[in-house]
């Protein structure tokens, strides 16, 4: 098969500001694979954790280094093309991009979009959360507005763990309430919170009310805390940055109610699948996040959130120049489409591969 990639930069319309920092634009990579005549697509996105960083100059390195040696497979040698993968240790991301690729050629090639390969039930597709970043109380009641002309705001996720103390979070909460009163709320700290003031938090955000889950409140390293908060909180409890893969879930599962999921963090569909089953059989609750993903991975990962609690695929919603569309935006739900494979098309205007963005070197 054919192997050809190259970057883009996304932007904003909003910056997004959690406990680590602010982001305002990515530059992401656009991979393409071709063979027999059927192109498959997928995307790898920038992230970091602490000290694990994934930039785009180390996925395009890896994509240089790999692409030679994926190009001698066909797209339908998985096994082979998965030892590969697995001998060349690359980054969930780049792992994420050729992932993709290969499950949309995939389904092009049987002409199906994958949910409907798979058997997915869109009609169990629930609605997705608007994210507001940590800002004032009247930055959020702003942001709240925004959610509502796109989403409705029925079901919003607010980013809490500011560095200015939890007094601050609880300003940011209740101004949220004040403009969304029936709206369905999830808070995510992203480890910016101590073991104290996670407990705290959770005895107080449970008076609050309609707070569904508390999403990665300790830091990666503290997961041996999460016992302790586990055993006190009200809340059902959500970690994020501490789980990677399916071989996380099973340290995790007496200490959580429920895992995130990112196909760029896991390394694509094949293992967020497997993660799906693993957390189902240790009786927890799924939900699927995303980075500064374009339509084209949250399309991906609305191929398979059926089988999902809850979702955060809104960061598309939040770009001003998305080159993808891709899942239909309904009633608050993002449902992918009838198109063959991951059902994602350039954006009318964007022009042929080449014209959009620099092509890697």
């Amino acid at each position: 098969m054919q192997v050809k990639f190259q970057s883009f930069t996304i932007r904003k319309k909003v910056p997004l500001t959690i406990s680590r920092g602010t982001t305002a634009e990515t530059t992401n990579i656009w991979l393409q694979i071709s063979q027999d005549g059927i192109e498959g697509w997928g995307e790898a996105v920038p992230f970091s954790i602490g000290t694990h960083r994934q930039t785009t100059a180390k996925i395009g390195e890896e994509l240089h280094r790999v692409a030679p040696e994926l190009e001698k497979f066909h797209p339908a040698e998985r096994q082979k093309i998965a030892k590969l993968l697995a001998e060349a240790a690359l980054s969930s991301a780049t792992r994420n991009a050729i992932d993709l690729a290969l499950h949309d050629w995939m389904g092009k090639l049987a002409n199906l979009p994958l949910w409907k390969l798979w058997g997915y039930d869109r009609d169990r597709i629930v609605p997705i959360s608007g994210t507001i970043g940590i800002s004032s109380p009247e930055v959020a009641k702003s942001r709240v507005g925004d959610w509502q002309k796109i989403t409705g705001a029925g079901v919003l996720k607010l980013k809490l763990g500011n560095p200015a103390g939890t007094d601050a979070d609880k300003a940011m909460v209740l101004a949220v309430r004040e403009v969304a009163p029936q709206a369905l709320l999830s808070v995510d700290a992203n480890g910016g919170w101590s073991l104290a003031e996670a407990i705290a938090m959770g005895e107080w955000l449970a008076e609050v009310g309609q707070v569904k889950y508390i999403e990665q409140p300790l830091a990666v390293g503290q997961e041996a805390d999460l016992e302790k908060l586990f055993a006190r909180s009200p809340l059902p409890i959500f970690v994020d940055e501490s789980c990677f893969h399916s071989s996380d879930i099973p340290k995790l599962a007496d200490r959580v109610h429920g895992i995130n999921i990112k196909l760029m963090k896991c390394g694509g569909l094949t293992e967020a699948l497997r993660m799906v089953n693993t957390a189902q059989a240790l009786g927890l609750q799924i939900m699927f996040g995303c980075y500064s993903d374009s339509s084209l991975t949250n399309t991906a990962a609305a191929q398979i959130s059926a089988s999902a609690d809850y979702l955060d695929l809104d960061s598309h919603l939040n770009l001003a120049n998305d080159p993808f569309t891709g899942a239909l935006l309904k009633d608050g739900r993002l449902l992918p489409n009838n198109l063959p494979g991951l059902g994602v098309t350039l954006r009318e205007g964007i022009g042929e591969f080449q014209q959009f963005s620099a092509i890697l070197n």
